[in-house]
């Protein structure tokens, strides 16, 4: 194989017409983008740009004014991604508009930020522990380079590049400047993207000067608290480690603090040693992403079980009610995993990186596109509500989904995240291509100077089986690297009818040949539907199983299957059956199966009861599960992912 690292195929060359994530993407286009907008125009974060040459912006001071400008940002990127693949011009006028009044906020310095040259012009870079403005100024670069990307228009990427330009001023160890780094990771990630876009290698050393001064003595925070006249003490999180800065990066051993702000910086970090080759770096993501995936991370790729810090707390510890999960943390989990392949390429971090889009962040937004989870619980039941007002939940007292936040910081990453799905679909190492996510798009590349177009044909996850069309205007030697997903256990490929036996080299089946125009592979994973076991340190479902088809978990709603779902048990020897319900969803895969729901009977109504002196009924019944990213899209009710084992 070619001594070069992968890359992922551009978003422009693969086209999604059908399937599922066709069906995404116009829900996206026609509902989230529009709504979101609404919501950033209701709230006064469109006319902040502008405010800041008219002086019109109010002048009230309040926390989350200070990262406005990231929900901007990352709504200017999905549009651009949206753009990239359905021209509107409709929408490109109203983001053309945006850009405009962007444009104008900017200062003489390059300076670029809605809430300190009217609010706090002292303020500026003085708290860089809590307040956002670099953390803004990563997603305005992400914007501005999916921009550029999407319509070849430079006007946002000459701006933030000059605000890039102004920060590399600002900050470094040399002589003169502040050898700070933010509290909110992300503009790591951001600047290695400008770097990739414009080939400025100062923005690569900027983005490597946060990472290795992140953590060291003396501790920059401490500093800039004293200047303001604070201390450590005074920090409402107690700890450094809230925001990953406890320690030098390259001395950690394990993924803590702030989940969001974690997986953000992790995949900095996996952009950087890809980009430098450092090793020590590459030593430190795999040693961190085996400690997240493998200790802290839900059944559904949701990281993070904690309200209080909106992060990890230690090994095992997964409760389900309370989960926090945010859909932000699993998105940012696949932007990592993403990241992870191509840095080392094993299928390992792409079977997280689906597991975590499909369940833990797809249940971020509702069927009809306009609804919002800030957290994604495992199990739901009237009156748990484990983040209050930022959460969704209505007077019923029901875990729902709502239109906005308080922080909206989950609204446009999943919207932005739907969009773009395209590029983590497939990767090119020289002539081989992986192809990492499964569903109907077809992908134009060049191989060797020729032009391939590789149509892929699937109804997955509904069902495993995938055929890929090769269409080559002549003879052409490449290799197909299919993925073969943890979850299936048996898997054949087929060409042109023939049964082909393969090699599997990390987690993929090899299919190399030299393929002419019309030639047809077929791969067939087995979807069994599994119960899933938890690790025995997980005390929280210890006894407990789960149902996973494909790479979808599986939850039981009482809209199917009436109330006290935590009484329900799935007997071991309990036949289960997928079933494909065109009605319900629009369409979706279900689990049907015999279960036992076993109660104390109803007419004691003490608190406790002695079990000699009662029977304990129990009675039978046909469950329904659905996809776990489906739940809360109909009438309120209980839900629950986890269900004893009998």
């Amino acid at each position: 194989m070619e001594n070069i690292a992968p890359k992922p195929i551009p978003l422009k060359h693969v086209a999604i017409e059908g399937g599922f994530w066709a069906e995404r993407q116009r829900v996206n286009r026609e509902r989230t983008i529009p709504a979101i907008y609404r919501k950033l125009e209701e709230t006064g974060r469109i006319k902040a740009w502008s405010g800041i040459r008219t002086h019109e912006m109010p002048r009230e001071r309040s926390v989350v004014h200070m990262f406005w400008d990231s929900d901007t940002g990352k709504w200017l990127e999905s549009v651009a991604y949206s753009l990239a693949t359905h021209p509107d011009p409709e929408l490109k006028s109203i983001a053309d508009e945006l850009i405009d009044a962007i444009e104008g906020a900017q200062q003489g310095d390059g300076y670029l930020n809605t809430y300190f040259p009217l609010l706090d012009p002292a303020g500026k870079w003085a708290n860089l522990r809590d307040w956002h403005e670099l953390y803004n100024a990563g997603h305005l670069i992400e914007g501005a380079v999916a921009y550029f990307q999407a319509t070849g228009e430079r006007k946002m990427l000459e701006v933030l590049r000059r605000f890039a330009d102004c920060i590399d001023a600002t900050f470094g160890a040399e002589e003169g400047k502040l050898r700070g780094y933010p509290g909110h990771p992300e503009i790591e990630l951001a600047l290695v993207k400008l770097y990739r876009e414009t080939g400025e290698e100062r923005y690569l050393e900027l983005a490597r000067y946060f990472v290795d001064e992140r953590g060291r003595a003396p501790h920059y925070f401490d500093l800039e608290a004293a200047k303001r006249g604070e201390s450590r003490e005074d920090f409402w999180a107690q700890t450094y480690r809230y925001c990953q800065a406890h320690a030098p990066l390259r001395e950690q051993t394990e993924a803590n603090g702030h989940a969001v702000r974690a997986c953000y910086l992790y995949a900095g970090i996996a952009d950087i040693a890809l980009e430098t080759g450092d090793e020590e770096l590459l030593t430190l993501s795999r040693r961190l992403w085996d400690d997240l995936t493998q200790r802290q991370m839900y059944l559904h790729g949701g990281v993070g079980p904690s309200h209080s810090n909106e992060g990890f707390t230690f090994a095992y510890d997964m409760p389900t009610e309370t989960a926090y999960a945010e859909t932000c943390a699993a998105i940012a989990l696949a932007f990592w995993a993403q990241r992870m392949f191509h840095l080392d390429p094993d299928s390992r971090y792409i079977d997280i990186m689906e597991r975590a889009i499909y369940n833990g962040s797809l249940s971020g937004l509702s069927l009809d596109g306009v609804g919002f989870f800030y957290a994604n619980p495992l199990a739901a039941y009237p009156g748990v509500n484990p983040m209050g007002r930022w959460s969704g939940i209505l007077d019923s007292g029901h875990f729902r989904r709502v239109d906005w936040f308080f922080c909206p910081c989950c609204p446009p990453n999943i919207s932005r995240l739907i969009a773009s799905i395209g590029e983590y679909s497939y990767s090119q190492q020289g002539s081989r291509i992986y192809v990492q996510l499964y569903h109907e798009n077809s992908v134009t590349l060049a191989i060797g100077g020729q032009s391939l177009r590789l149509e892929q044909v699937t109804e997955y996850p509904w069902d495993g089986a995938i055929a890929f069309q090769v269409n080559a205007e002549q003879p052409l030697s490449f290799e197909l690297a299919l993925r073969i997903p943890d979850w299936c256990g048996e898997f054949a490929v087929s060409l042109n009818g023939v049964r082909q036996a393969v090699s599997v080299e990390k987690g993929y089946a090899l299919v190399s040949r030299e393929w002419t125009d019309g030639d047809r592979l077929e791969l067939l994973l087995a979807m069994p539907v599994e119960r899933v076991l938890p690790h025995r340190e997980i005390r929280q479902v210890a006894g407990q199983v789960a149902l996973q088809r494909g790479p979808l978990i599986y939850c039981l709603e009482e809209a199917d299957n009436g109330p006290r779902l935590a009484n329900v048990c799935i007997p071991s020897t309990a036949k289960l059956e997928a079933v494909f319900d065109g009605e319900l969803f629009g369409g979706v895969a279900v689990i049907d199966g015999e279960a036992l729901r076993i109660e104390p009977s109803p007419e004691n109504s003490a608190l406790y009861r002695f079990h000699s002196r009662e029977q304990v009924a129990e009675s039978a019944f046909r469950f329904r599960a659905i996809p776990y990213y489906l739940w809360a899209n109909r009438e309120p009710g209980e839900m629950r992912v986890w269900l004893r084992s009998c």
